[in-house]
């Protein structure tokens, strides 16, 4: 091979070197979006579908998640008289934490449409007086006002959220107020879907009442 060849050749490679760097250096670039944006734009897998009604998720998820608070605070009477009682421990702390979680996060599945009884479960509503509204009933009362129901769950959340700051700040003393908060919630949303009407909550209550001082018996003033 001559020299002005063998110069040629080196010439001709090197462009051909030079310009494949130069596409690649010119050719628009990729990023991947960051791990978060990714998370962010992944639409959720399915639908939330429900497994059990109202009724079940309640007696099995949102009245034992209201006993934790309900159950952290009272009087106990003892023989040393009466006593309050309070979280005192870490774990009394802990468990009054997983009933306000429970409770803020898991209300928010009575957003799920989802039947109101098992099959075949009526409530106590049939006879006359019933004590409680039918499945069908309490359906129609939630088409009707579907805001009212939302708000009832917004109320329930709030009790939760806000002995999540309880648990935070370790104020006993304010669970008094947060469990008055509670039963108030609950009994708001039972009175407008749960009880047919004043009259059958007030036979309920003193069917409660008889239960407690007995038959013909009367709380004393």
């Amino acid at each position: 091979m001559s020299s002005t060849r063998g110069r040629v050749l080196i010439v001709v490679c090197a462009g051909v070197y030079v310009g494949a760097f130069v596409s690649a250096c010119s050719a628009p670039k990729t990023s991947m979006p960051p791990a978060s944006a990714v998370a962010t734009a992944q639409p959720l897998w399915g639908d939330m579908k429900p497994v059990v009604s109202v009724k079940e998720l309640m007696h099995d998820f949102i009245d034992p998640a209201s006993d934790y608070i309900f159950d952290s605070v009272g009087t106990v009477v003892t023989k040393n008289g009466e006593e309050e009682r309070l979280p005192r421990t870490d774990a009394d702390w802990d468990k009054l934490r997983m009933g306000a979680t429970m409770m803020a996060e898991g209300v928010y599945l009575l957003k799920v449409p989802r039947p109101f009884a098992p099959p075949g479960d009526e409530n106590n509503s049939t006879g006359p007086d019933p004590e409680e509204l039918s499945p069908a009933q309490i359906k129609a009362k939630l088409e009707k006002d579907p805001v009212l129901w939302n708000a009832k769950i917004e109320a329930l959340r709030n009790v939760g959220l806000e002995v999540m700051e309880i648990v935070k700040k370790r104020n006993a003393q304010e669970l008094w107020d947060a469990a008055e908060n509670l039963d108030e919630a609950c009994e708001n949303c039972h009175i407008e879907f749960w009880y047919p009407g004043d009259k059958a909550l007030l036979n309920r209550l003193d069917r409660h009442l008889t239960e407690i001082y007995g038959k013909g018996a009367k709380p004393q003033q």
